[in-house]
């Protein structure tokens, strides 16, 4: 048996997509196990790129299981046209892709209401898909599982107890008779869509486990991003952790072998919410244009800024990172000096763990150390033939963060990837 989680070890929007694509290839089963149609992890294939929100990235290699566990929630119709973008390329799912049947289901009024409150004076800066009202849902035990769904009398009674519970605020822009209309018009198809993919994810991981068959756990968004050690409140409705792979799908913690963490060469940020080496100027937008830093999701342009080892050691205690996948290492080529953000300064005191506190996050200055940039390009599958000054920072960022890095990455194929060290748990 061997288990591997890859996860974000920043705001997100680290790559993880490409690296799941990479290591992919030699599992037997790839599982998502929370957040939901707010990820968007992008794959390369056949030269051409699309983007996965809800479906594990290993469904691309065929014969791979892909788990949807029951920590994610999941959007009907927006799975609907995953799937047959999938059936589009060719890419099979019948057979291959499971769905748990305890995941919390996003319905149209979840997406309403996510509407209605980014547009009110507390803005997270949301996707507006629906989730954090789902998983608020899921928590008041008010919530629709899958299981639930499928059993038709069941569903229409939660529905009008749920409907009738948000309508003080769905009244805005709707009633009730419209939404429940707008919901049971599409009931049959989804019904006959979701069933044949209804499985209980927990079991069929501990068969698998039994088996010896090789599982991959695939996070969505990043630690920063976590609803207990994130930047609260601007983070997401769930846990991206590696701890949260155990009660998203219900997976024992013992089990588990490697964390490989899934970092960019600098920072990104999307939405709104602190972000201390953030810049705000030419080289900030430079970076954005090098890296095509706009969401795969929304489209919006993300927020760039300096690597910030403060933020990123965080993560490494938080999650057991094993080593690091660097991604995006080729677009910082030409910029000198570059900046690594080891501390951060507020009110005239050197804080060098991370805060929890809203007021410092917000108003801290990064302490900086800098290193000489280099301008050679980076074409090569071997870690001693890149520019030394690109070496040399990557060796500072395993210094400072105080875990290895395994593999980086310079594109967005699979086949642009540096192997750094053969790490026995990235090997199944």
């Amino acid at each position: 048996m061997s288990t591997l989680v890859i996860l974000g070890a920043q705001w997100g929007d680290e790559g993880k997509g490409k690296i799941v694509h990479f290591l992919g290839n030699e599992a037997d089963y790839v599982v998502r196990y929370q957040g939901g149609p707010n990820a968007g992890h992008t794959i390369i294939l056949d030269g051409k790129p699309f983007v996965l929100h809800t479906i594990p990235s290993g469904i691309v290699f065929p014969k791979k299981i892909c788990l949807i566990a029951n920590g994610v929630v999941f959007d009907p119709e927006s799975l609907y046209q995953e799937v047959s973008l999938l059936k589009k390329k060719k890419i099979p799912v019948k057979g291959r892709l499971f769905i748990s049947k305890a995941a919390h289901m996003i319905l149209p009024y979840h997406k309403l209401l996510d509407e209605l409150r980014e547009k009110g004076k507390i803005r997270i800066g949301t996707t507006k898909r629906g989730i954090g009202p789902a998983y608020a849902d899921k928590v008041v035990r008010i919530g629709i599982r899958l299981c639930d769904f499928v059993e038709k009398d069941t569903f229409v009674d939660l529905l009008d107890k749920n409907i009738r519970e948000k309508m003080p605020i769905l009244k805005q822009v709707t009633t009730e008779k419209k939404l429940k209309q707008e919901i049971m018009k599409n009931y049959n198809r989804w019904r006959n869509f979701l069933l044949p993919m209804m499985a209980d994810t927990a079991l069929m991981l501990e068969e698998a486990d039994k088996k010896n068959k090789r599982i991959l756990f695939e996070s969505a968004q990043g630690t920063l991003l976590d609803i207990d050690f994130g930047t609260y409140p601007y983070v997401t409705s769930s846990s991206p952790i590696s701890g949260g792979l155990c009660i998203g799908a219900g997976f024992p913690p013992t089990k588990v072998n490697y964390v490989l963490g899934i970092i960019k060469a600098y920072t990104t940020r999307v939405g709104e919410g602190p972000f201390p080496t953030e810049l705000k100027d030419d080289l900030g937008n430079h970076l954005r244009e090098k890296g095509l830093e706009y969401g795969a999701t929304t489209g919006r342009p993300r927020r760039c800024g300096w690597f910030d080892a403060v933020s990123v050691r965080h993560s490494v205690r938080i999650n057991g990172i094993n080593s690091f996948a660097v991604t995006k290492l080729d677009c910082l080529k030409g910029i000198s000096p570059l900046k690594i953000c080891v501390a951060y300064k507020y009110k005239g005191t050197i804080i060098r763990e991370f805060p929890y506190s809203r007021e410092i996050l917000a108003n801290c200055k990064p302490v900086y150390i800098e290193m000489p940039g280099f301008y050679e390009d980076i074409r090569t599958t071997d870690f001693k033939h890149i520019p030394i000054n690109a070496r040399k920072y990557v060796e500072r960022l395993e210094q400072l963060t105080g875990t290895k890095i395994s593999l980086i990455s310079m594109g967005r194929t699979r086949e642009e990837t540096i192997v750094v060290s053969k790490e026995k748990g990235l090997s199944f």
